[in-house]
């Protein structure tokens, strides 16, 4: 079945917020991390609307949600707050919500600050990498990424940054797919796109960010950290794993990578809604 989708934007303090909503039921909010916007989350959404609300949009200073002026350092309590703004704005009740990488991160800090807004949380491979026994090696990378993009450019600090992700490890599989859609070409183009903002304003802070661990462990609302099965090892897996354990939970498996949900969409999403029926 197919279900109409609904644009819109919402004007929130320092920028404009571009979304995209379809289905019906409870409202879930979707959350795209790191350069990514709303588009990275179209196969996952067709598979969640007959039972929810989906709503996904593209964080601010990405794609086509401007700055109203010169972009800004990135700040995890502006995008918690960007996401509670939506909520309000679109649901009646608190709502459901899936953050993937940084967007997992945005959703940790909405859960953390604005409780009453999210009736449970999927944080899928949040980088919180201050979470780890020992995290001077990985944000030395990531402050080595920071700096080459400043000598070199955007080419040469992304192979640094999916080298050191583990992320051009599945390329070859991806690779022996088909061609994307033309609406995953649009999608494509306009992360790269985000890339510069990305580089020079979004990876130090999403690197250092410390989630409110004490908060979280109440258990209002429910978090469910997920790991992808694939990336066993990967950075992102070891801070998710990271994650749980301080929270005293069991992390669960998603199927993929890191971004599962786009080529394993329809059993991501059957995890995923199994996964807000425990909560």
């Amino acid at each position: 079945m197919t279900f109409p989708t609904k644009t819109g934007t919402l004007k929130v303090p320092g920028a404009k917020i571009y979304y995209e909503a379809q289905g019906s039921g409870p409202l879930l909010l979707l959350i795209a991390g790191g350069p990514t916007d709303a588009g990275v989350f179209a196969e996952l959404s067709h598979f969640l609307a007959d039972r929810y609300t989906v709503v996904a949009y593209d964080p601010r200073g990405n794609s086509r949600s401007p700055f109203d002026g010169k972009p800004e350092a990135l700040q995890l309590d502006v995008h918690g707050d960007d996401a509670a703004r939506l909520i309000e704005a679109l649901g009646d009740g608190p709502a459901f919500v899936m953050g993937n990488s940084g967007g997992a991160q945005i959703g940790l800090n909405l859960a953390a600050r604005h409780p009453e807004k999210v009736r449970a949380l999927v944080a899928h491979e949040p980088p919180c990498l201050m979470l780890l026994p020992d995290p001077s090696e990985a944000l030395a990378g990531n402050k080595e990424i920071h700096d080459t993009y400043q000598r070199e450019g955007v080419e040469a600090a992304m192979q640094k940054f999916m080298a050191m992700a583990g992320l051009d490890e599945h390329s070859e599989d991806e690779e022996q797919q088909a061609p994307p859609p033309p609406e995953a070409l649009e999608t494509f183009e306009r992360i790269n796109g985000n890339m510069d903002y990305f580089l020079a304003h979004g990876l130090m802070p999403l690197s250092l960010y410390q989630p409110e661990i004490e908060t979280l462990r109440t258990g209002k609302p429910d978090v469910i950290v997920g790991v992808g099965e694939q990336t066993v090892g990967e950075i992102a897996n070891r801070t998710g794993v990271a994650l749980a354990e301080k929270l005293g939970t069991q992390p669960m498996q998603f199927p993929g990578d890191h971004g599962g949900y786009g080529p394993h969409a329809e059993a991501f999403a059957k995890t995923l809604h199994a996964a807000f029926a425990r909560a």
